[in-house]
């Protein structure tokens, strides 16, 4: 069979991208589609967006606390306009980098349509026919809506539509207290808007709860309030809504839904050619290959782990498997994944729960807090810890809680996958004083009773006495 192209990819987001980029640049003929948004959710709707305006509110909640370490600043004046340029500036800055004209200088062929997958190494776009031996499936997913009875006759907002406000809420109410939910509830709660956050369940329900009970503290400080509850009904009331949740009655301007999100698998001729789905996803195997061979399926709309970097990942193998024939196989051991709050949530590995579920009574903790930090001390900052969830002296995963605490997660995790190890952690020199001391300082409490052990001090008494002796 003559072919029109090496791969075909769909899906300009992330995952897309970087598979077709990686294609691109081992010198195959790459067709990338997308119908919407070059670089997908993440650009537009998702991590850029999220990230300028928990930036801008940020800026606000320091000048807010008028008299800090001696110095004193003017009450803030949250000027909205300012705030909803600065987070299309972010976009727009970054944006190149995941552009049509950037792919097409790697060597893609970029069509900007929709696609239908017409059999296993065909693509229907734009009015052609586009033939590979290889087609990579990267259409990303899409905001969850849960069954609240009255929601459609109202208007709410989604992540796809709240970076597009051209007003500041008065009250924005948030149904769902995951990440999204929870960074944007002190975000807007910061730039000056009430915040009320409805969820029935554990908040942030995958991270740490010891860390989680940190966040929820400093959100109830600022003003942000939480409903146990679920959502049950929703109804116009003025020029608001009014939501009954659990029997309780709240009155906002603004409805946030952050419920999560679901697989964009549906639509593109993937049934018709066998391709096998679940309620969660595409269904695929460890190289992400899906059931019908030389299809494959990456980033949100396959069943896994929704993270952006997780898209990159599977881009990169799915492009070395490709181009090389090398199989790459996913490793979740050292997943990471971060909530912008403040403080922030930083999570690889393990959580000490799926730990123990897993390895029973020989899981360890090891605590180590950021009141006995330095740095910590020294900013007047020093919430928050580092859990250390390990087997013996291997660390199978670490949970953080603190200012800037994503920023620490690399070194634990190149010590989950066995790159590095607990003993070179805690014997690492690192510069005086940073916040990034408490990942020695939890490393070195692992291997301190064997250090200071029996052995270790009966070797030390003997290196003594021969000294004294020969002295």
């Amino acid at each position: 069979m003559k072919f029109t192209h090496d791969v075909i990819v769909i899906g300009g987001g992330a995952a897309g991208l970087t598979a077709a980029g990686g294609c691109a640049l081992f010198g195959l003929d790459v067709a990338l589609i997308e119908a919407r948004k070059m670089g997908g959710e993440c650009l537009n709707d998702g991590c850029v967006p999220s990230k300028a305006l928990i930036a801008a509110a940020a800026r606000a909640a320091e000048a807010r606390i008028s008299t800090r370490h001696g110095v004193t600043l003017a009450p803030p004046q949250v000027e909205w306009r300012g705030v909803h340029r600065h987070i299309h500036d972010a976009i727009a800055a970054i944006a190149p980098h995941d552009s049509e004209e950037r792919f097409e200088e790697m060597g893609c062929e970029v069509f900007r349509d929709w696609a239908q997958v017409t059999g296993p190494q065909s693509v229907e776009v734009a009015w052609r026919t586009l033939t590979a031996p290889r087609i990579v499936i990267a259409t990303g997913s899409k905001p969850a809506i849960p069954p609240i009875a009255g929601l459609d006759e109202v208007p709410y907002l989604t992540n796809e539509t709240l970076f597009a406000l051209e007003e500041l809420p008065d009250h924005l109410v948030i149904a769902g207290g995951g990440a999204i939910g929870m960074e944007m509830a002190q975000a807007f709660r910061r730039l000056g808007s009430a915040v009320t956050v409805v969820e029935p369940g554990q908040l942030m329900g995958r991270d740490d709860p010891d860390s989680v009970a940190v966040v929820r503290a400093a959100l109830e400080r600022e003003g942000v309030r939480f409903v146990h509850a679920t959502a049950d009904r929703v109804e116009p009331q003025g020029a608001g809504f009014r939501l009954t949740a659990g029997g309780e009655t709240i009155d906002g301007t603004h409805l946030l839904i952050a419920t999560g999100r679901r697989a964009n698998c549906t639509g593109f001729g993937l049934e018709e050619v066998g391709v096998a789905m679940n309620d969660n996803g595409i269904v695929v195997d460890d190289r992400r290959r899906t059931s019908v061979k030389g299809i494959y399926a990456i980033g949100d709309c396959r069943d896994g782990p929704r993270l952006t970097h997780v898209s990159g990942y599977e881009g990169s193998n799915v492009a070395l498997e490709i181009t090389l024939g090398i199989p790459a196989k996913v490793d979740w051991s050292a997943l990471p994944w971060c909530t912008y709050t403040a403080p922030e949530v930083a999570q690889v590995g393990l959580t000490e729960k799926d730990a123990r579920s897993r390895y029973g009574d020989r899981v360890r903790v090891v605590t180590e807090s950021f009141h006995d930090n330095e740095r910590a001390l020294t900013d007047g900052d020093d919430a928050g810890h580092l859990k250390l969830v390990l087997k013996g002296r291997k660390v199978l995963g670490a949970s953080l809680v603190g200012k800037h605490a994503g920023e620490m997660v690399l070194p634990l995790a190149q010590t989950i996958t066995g790159k590095s190890s607990s003993f070179a952690l805690g014997s690492a020199i690192v510069p005086y004083p940073t916040r990034s001391e408490i990942s020695k300082a939890g490393a070195f409490s692992a291997w301190e009773p064997t250090v200071f052990g029996t052995v270790p001090k009966k070797w030390a008494g003997l290196v003594a006495r021969i000294r004294r002796r020969l002295a």
